[in-house]
């Protein structure tokens, strides 16, 4: 375990089942409560929940980490362990590891996927959950969407061509953001490499699985993973522009889980970045529920 420059967080690493070496940071809070558990997109990493964590921590332990082919985290061998049910498994290490038994659990987009199996595997464990953007049917135009930009291994001379690239295709999702948000969103993203250019920091071959995959593949069943959460404090959030969460199973999900808070956020697509005002004051309510 090693701690960041001013100490906000501890740089700590497990091991996965087949001997990768994985990152995750771990925002020091209170031991008397549940961890935070909190699950990022398919090409993101810790950075993605850094503002949410620096926000938690002291009232909560953050545990933020990184997927295979990710950040800090080794990247995998063989290229087919990069998929949701290899993910979990790399977590449940993790809380072998870590002594984690009980946890809230914040997932984004992949990190719902997660969720949903966690919840299907162990739901005892499970104290509450926030399921972003995400739900057990995908949209295929989101798919798409996200299919022709992942694995592409592009790289810039600049922060700011970096940023613009990132604009190219997320726009659609965030159609109010200026430069500084798109160059706040490269840097979440991206990383400067050894010979001075601006890459992307994930593994290329992440995108391999999903190009093997065919759009007339049947996606596995998570809605037992939604009917698991039935009864814990759960939160639903949409981005009203989502092309990858509808409006129809964001209400399925509803009618599941009655007890559940759906939040859709105006102006905003696939994924909601949690800083908006109404995703932290929803988050808040939900950690608030987990102490009820």
């Amino acid at each position: 375990m090693t701690e960041n420059a001013d100490s906000a967080w501890a740089d700590c690493h497990w091991t996965s089942r087949d001997g990768l070496t994985l990152h995750y940071r771990d925002y020091p809070g209170r031991e008397d409560r549940p961890v935070v558990l909190c699950l990022p997109g398919l090409t993101r990493n810790a950075r993605d929940f850094e503002g949410l964590a620096l926000r938690l921590a002291g009232d909560w332990r953050v545990i933020s980490p990184e997927m295979r082919g990710r950040g800090d985290s080794a990247y995998a061998k063989d290229s087919s362990t990069y998929n949701p049910f290899q993910y979990v498994d790399d977590i449940n290490h993790l809380f072998e590891q870590a002594g984690i038994e009980r946890y809230i659990v914040l997932g984004t987009s992949l990190g719902g996927l997660m969720t949903m199996i966690l919840a299907m595997n162990a739901p005892e464990r499970i104290v509450g959950a926030m399921l972003n953007d995400i739900g057990p049917v995908l949209e295929a135009e989101g798919l798409a969407r996200i299919g022709s930009y992942v694995g592409q291994g592009r790289n810039f001379p600049t922060w700011i061509h970096a940023a613009r690239a990132i604009e190219e295709s997320q726009a659609i999702a965030y159609p109010d953001y200026e430069i500084d948000d798109w160059l706040a969103m490269a840097k979440r993203l991206m990383v400067l490499s050894s010979n001075g250019r601006v890459v992307f920091d994930y593994d290329m071959k992440i995108a391999e699985p999903l190009q093997r995959a065919s759009s007339s593949d049947v996606q596995p069943d998570l809605w037992p993973g939604i009917e698991a959460l039935a009864g814990k404090p759960v939160l639903l959030l949409r981005g009203a522009l989502s092309d990858v969460l509808s409006a129809q199973t964001l209400s399925k999900m509803e009618a599941m889980l009655p007890g559940a808070e759906a939040v859709t956020l105006a102006r905003v697509g696939h994924a909601p970045t949690l800083d908006e005002p109404e995703a932290v004051a929803a988050i808040e309510r939900l950690l608030a529920r987990c102490l009820a």
